[in-house]
């Protein structure tokens, strides 16, 4: 049985952002992990997306995703492309119905946007490094090309990474110090010279500061195991490899 949590910030603009439960995969992979770019077994991971598109209401070749490099690119979607064509960005936004845009996460931040005004979506990945660079905003901007107006966005936070379970060193804050006066208000003390980084808190403030409503479902991907991948659990415990969740919304 699939999970699905869903934000009502998105109202009846029909999204999903899917946890780990009622996959085909096994072992480190157990569950609906749907990244192609994993090590999984490719059957496994066909079974579990063509599931997420059901669950969705497209075919398994309408659910588009992205080979996500941790970049502020984002595509416009016009038509679905096959799993081997996927570009290089991190972020699409679509005006076209039928087309369910996904985004693999497992510890950043997936981001599904819809606009009230005009038939616009958007997804987003979100980890610290493309929300310090600008994917969010040039997110947005993309939905404004479609015929979005910017006040009308709504932006729903999926499950990531929480502040308590995101710790970090001094090099790491000092790029978001340098960036902008204020970012400190992100952090706080751990152990030793090591910090605690807010996450979702930023993502928030940025989407926020667009003009942009925008809420976090507040689940953490670390402290969850049986619901959620994350990179950085499996980075302790010594895995070879993790999970994606997926992330999805369509007109």
């Amino acid at each position: 049985m699939l999970e699905i949590l869903t934000s009502s910030l998105l109202g009846d603009t029909q999204h999903g952002f899917f946890t780990r439960k009622g996959g085909a995969s096994s072992g480190i992979f157990e569950g609906l992990n749907c990244g192609q770019g994993s090590s999984d077994l490719n059957e496994a991971v066909t079974i579990n997306r063509a599931r997420v598109a059901g669950a969705m209401g497209v075919a398994p070749a309408g659910l588009v995703s992205l080979r996500q490099v941790h970049s502020t690119r984002v595509v416009s979607v016009t038509a679905a492309w096959s799993g081997g064509e996927r570009p290089e960005a991190d972020a699409a936004v679509t005006d076209r119905p039928g087309i369910a845009l996904g985004i693999l996460t497992a510890d950043c931040a997936p981001v599904l946007l819809r606009a009230g005004d005009a038939p616009v979506i958007g997804a987003a990945h979100a980890g610290w490094r493309g929300a310090l660079d600008g994917v969010l905003e040039r997110t947005v901007i993309a939905m404004e090309a479609l015929g979005a107006r910017r006040s009308a966005i709504r932006a729903a936070v999926g499950p990531t990474i929480s502040q308590r379970a995101y710790e970090v060193g001094p090099e790491f804050f000092e790029q978001f110090a340098w960036e902008e006066a204020g970012f400190d208000r992100f952090f706080v003390p751990g152990p030793g010279d090591r910090l605690r980084f807010d996450l979702p808190g930023f993502v928030l403030s940025r989407l926020r500061d667009l003009g942009v409503e925008a809420e976090w479902t507040g689940h953490c991907t670390y402290s969850d195991p049986e619901r959620f991948y994350s990179y950085r659990r499996a980075t302790h415990a010594g895995e070879p490899d993790y999970g994606r969740m997926i992330a999805a919304i369509r007109l």
